[in-house]
């Protein structure tokens, strides 16, 4: 592997924030630290960077052992959250800034970082100053800068979260594709599924300072490790059976099958179904009926609140023909829900 963490561990104030941490990962990938605040991802972040010493474990980085290196000796730049521009250089000065301290010559130093400026598409902005630019175009800089030095790893700390939510899509893509025209192997840490989905090749979703899974967007998605996971990457319908089993299910793994009456019979087992859920499955499908007690549009979906029973139920649909009242029959999927604690897996 290019990259190897091995049980790094850190406490502040005899608080363990990371603990026992272990990942890897191969070059060129994009790998996103995922979690909620305070989960240790930022401090992951800073060890792999130099900023914090770890109490315990080791980084690999291509086959040497840099876990106790300094950040200017590690062959890693880090793009922080507020970019940490200067405000008193030009943009070109601010891309050189590194490559001082790699021995380069003034005049080479500026054809270097006039070729990174080309790459973010600032070439133009190279004798401007960085205050008169717009919050992408110093993140560009700040990336630029980063990428100038050569590094090895490109770590990026919350890259999105001073955009607006418009700017945010624009600049996922653009990183996504300055990745493919560097080859950089790049962490991101972010708090957004959204982005963490859209840009990552693997996702390590942390909580509590712990590893809880890491897998491709869609593995994480679609196979969570546990209940955390699940809800944590999307909206989870919690959705209590007569039986007593609970099951834990995506909104779009639950489709309208279409209108009943009030009293309707199910037509399968002959009992009630508009009022509470029921245990009968087929093909892998608990079947129910309740009644919509809120629409909303959504744009090009409708999203509905169906009552079944003691249970509120959101359901996503995309032909917008349902209304307030109606009773509906509903298919839950439990292909990928989470049953009693732990996965149901009726099929891959």
């Amino acid at each position: 592997m290019y990259l190897e963490i091995e049980n790094l561990s850190k406490s502040f104030d005899g608080k363990e924030v990371v603990s026992g941490l272990k990942l890897s990962m191969n070059r060129g990938e994009i790998l996103c630290l995922l979690g909620a605040s305070g989960c240790g991802k930022t401090t992951t972040l800073r060890m792999l960077g130099g900023f914090l010493k770890p109490d315990g474990g080791k980084i690999f980085l291509d086959g040497e052992d840099i876990t106790g290196l300094e950040p200017e000796r590690r062959p890693v730049s880090t793009v922080f959250q507020s970019y940490a521009l200067f405000p008193h250089m030009t943009v070109l000065q601010n891309v050189m800034y590194g490559l001082k301290f790699q021995g380069m010559k003034k005049k080479e130093a500026a054809e270097c970082a006039y070729r990174y400026l080309d790459i973010v598409g600032l070439s133009d902005r190279g004798n401007g100053a960085v205050q008169e630019l717009s919050g992408g175009q110093q993140q560009r800089v700040a990336l630029a800068r980063a990428l100038a030095v050569n590094p090895k790893v490109l770590l990026l700390d919350e890259p999105l979260s001073n955009l607006d939510a418009k700017l945010r899509i624009r600049m996922r893509d653009e990183l996504k594709e300055l990745q493919k025209k560097t080859g950089i192997t790049m962490i991101f840490v972010t708090h957004d599924q959204e982005e963490a989905m859209a840009l990552a090749d693997r996702i390590a979703i942390m909580d509590g300072g712990r590893l809880v899974q890491t897998g491709t967007p869609s593995q994480v998605y679609r196979n969570p490790a546990n209940l955390f996971v699940m809800e944590f990457l999307g909206t989870a319908d919690r959705i209590e059976l007569p039986d007593g089993q609970t099951l834990y299910v995506r909104p779009e793994e639950i489709s309208i099958l279409g209108r009943t009456k009030p009293g309707e019979e199910d037509g399968a087992g002959g009992r009630d179904r508009t009022q509470g859920a029921g245990t009968e499955e087929r093909d892998g499908c608990v079947l129910l009926g309740g009644t919509i007690s809120k629409a909303e549009y959504m744009g090009f979906y409708s999203q509905y609140f169906v009552t079944a029973g003691t249970n509120e139920i959101m359901v996503r649909d995309f032909s917008h023909e349902y209304s307030e009242g109606e009773t509906v029959r509903l298919s839950v999927c439990t292909k990928h829900a989470f049953r009693k604690g732990r996965l149901s897996r009726t099929g891959d």
